[in-house]
């Protein structure tokens, strides 16, 4: 079928397809009309990708489409629609329940009819390219459609702080149970460090160990010192019950023996000057004999009182040593001691230190799980609050009107086009060559036919049309 015939067909069932459009559109605007009218709210909320208010830590799932998606879910869930019922008490209106009792005569429960209702009036829509998601409702009420997006923006605030805070409040009973074990373990542990520490009459702490160990080397160092002077002043005493006694430092330094050697020198050269005058037998030869004598003696009792110092300080460096030595002995059999208390006790101090470390940590996680069970904030926030609208959202009449206009003529084409096939009618030229197989000589016009600008035409003859015959099969070749 070409272009023409089917141009031809509309022609001639023109009034079939108009009253098929005017039907459809006029039925449309009446059903229009008839309908309820719908109004739709509209509130928005976002989810802030800032830290954490408790712990400081960023989400790095914030502001994803997952995230966004899965708070989609939480928004069209029962249990954010059951706490939109029970905040705004519609169980309890009495013409809902009136409604809930014609629509199902009394069977199921009216929260959960209620529950399916406004969830099949609620649409939400997250945004493409921001973390903002757009709650939508529908009633023929607009009071009661701003109402209901508002108390769906409410209750998903409220469900998505439960989902955060509710698995805190379980982590934070979980380490509270834990923190009294751990205080237990670690008051046990310090029990049996007491225990032993009393048992053994000592303090376990490295601070006890370095101070009595540091004690340990200072007594060494001094021993070391005490026997270098031990061994000198044992050398001279050695030399001083020796035949070289006088040549000792001490002996030659005393004041003493110098004077009493000054005397003896001048005595002695007295001796022998009176000797020289005198002879051996003189009174004042045997006065000056005596007088050295005397002086000699003298001499040897004051170097051996020098020299006996020297061997008291050699007697009191070795007291000194064998006091040291002993004080050594002891301070080492201590810090032995020590030493083996600390690696025996080390065992039960370390299990103190491991069960404290234990215990500060699960009450460094018991505190922050408790200061976020605790919160109530969130990262989700409303954006935008929603307003009774003015406008009924449905019925769209132009909408409506214009769909059921094309539809209209789509009907009305097939139903001329049905029609036709049915009871199928020459309307043009193409149509007789096409039913008769004939090819067309010409075309004559009617007597009513008119040209160009309305004027009528000539006589046919004068006017003939001729079409292109066939050339034989003979003359083409």
């Amino acid at each position: 079928m070409t272009f023409g015939q089917f141009l031809a067909i509309l022609r001639a069932r023109w009034r079939l397809a108009v009253t098929l459009v005017l039907l459809i559109v006029s039925t449309t605007l009446v059903v229009s009309f008839i309908l309820p009218k719908e109004y739709s709210a509209t509130a928005s909320i976002v989810a802030d990708p800032k830290p954490e208010p408790v712990s400081g830590f960023l989400n790095p799932g914030m502001g994803t489409p997952a995230f966004m998606a899965t708070q989609v879910d939480v928004i069209r869930s029962d249990r954010v629609s059951q706490r939109v019922v029970r905040n705004l008490r519609l169980a309890e209106d009495p013409k809902v329940r009136q409604q809930w009792l014609e629509a199902t005569r009394g069977e199921g429960s009216i929260e959960g009819w209620l529950n399916g209702n406004i969830r099949r009036s609620m649409d939400v829509k997250p945004s493409l390219e921001s973390n903002v998601i757009t709650i939508s409702t529908t009633s023929s009420n607009p009071k009661f459609a701003a109402t209901l997006a508002n108390a769906f923006v409410q209750a998903y605030l409220e469900v998505s702080l439960e989902l955060r805070v509710d698995p805190a409040r379980q982590t934070s009973k979980f380490f509270d149970s834990r923190s009294k074990d751990a205080r237990d373990a670690l008051e046990k542990a310090q029990t049996r460090l007491s225990a032993y520490q009393k048992e053994k009459g000592v303090v376990i702490s490295e601070d006890r160990f370095d101070i009595e160990n540091a004690r340990l080397n200072e007594l060494s160092t001094q021993l070391v010192m005490v026997q270098a002077l031990s061994s000198e002043s044992g050398s001279r005493q050695t030399q001083a019950q020796g035949a070289s006694a006088d040549r000792l430092r001490e002996v030659l330094e005393s004041p003493v023996v110098g004077g009493i050697k000054n005397d003896l020198s001048r005595a002695e050269a007295r001796l022998q000057e009176l000797n020289a005058r005198l002879g051996d037998n003189h009174p004042q030869v045997l006065e000056a004999k005596a007088t050295i004598n005397s002086l000699r003696s003298r001499l040897d009792s004051e170097t051996r009182r020098v020299t006996g110092s020297i061997g008291v300080a050699a007697t009191i460096n070795r007291q000194r040593e064998a006091e040291l030595r002993a004080s050594l002995e002891a301070q080492r059999a201590k810090v032995q001691r020590l030493r083996a208390l600390r690696d025996e006790g080390g065992i039960l101090l370390r299990d103190v230190e491991s069960a404290q470390r234990a215990y500060d940590a699960v009450l460094t996680r018991l505190t922050q799980t408790s200061l976020e069970s605790q919160t109530t904030q969130s990262n989700i926030y409303m954006l935008a609050e929603a307003y009774p609208p003015v406008l009924p959202s449905s019925p769209k009449i132009v909408l409506n009107t214009a769909l059921s206009l094309v539809l209209g003529i789509l009907l009305a084409m097939g139903a001329a086009l049905g029609l036709e096939s049915l009871d199928r009618r020459v309307r043009g030229i193409d149509d007789v060559s096409t039913a008769m197989g004939l090819p067309l000589l010409g075309v004559m016009p009617g007597p009513d036919a008119r040209g160009f600008l309305g004027r009528q035409l000539k006589p046919m003859l004068a006017r003939r049309v001729l079409g292109q015959l066939p050339m034989p099969h003979a003359r083409r070749a």
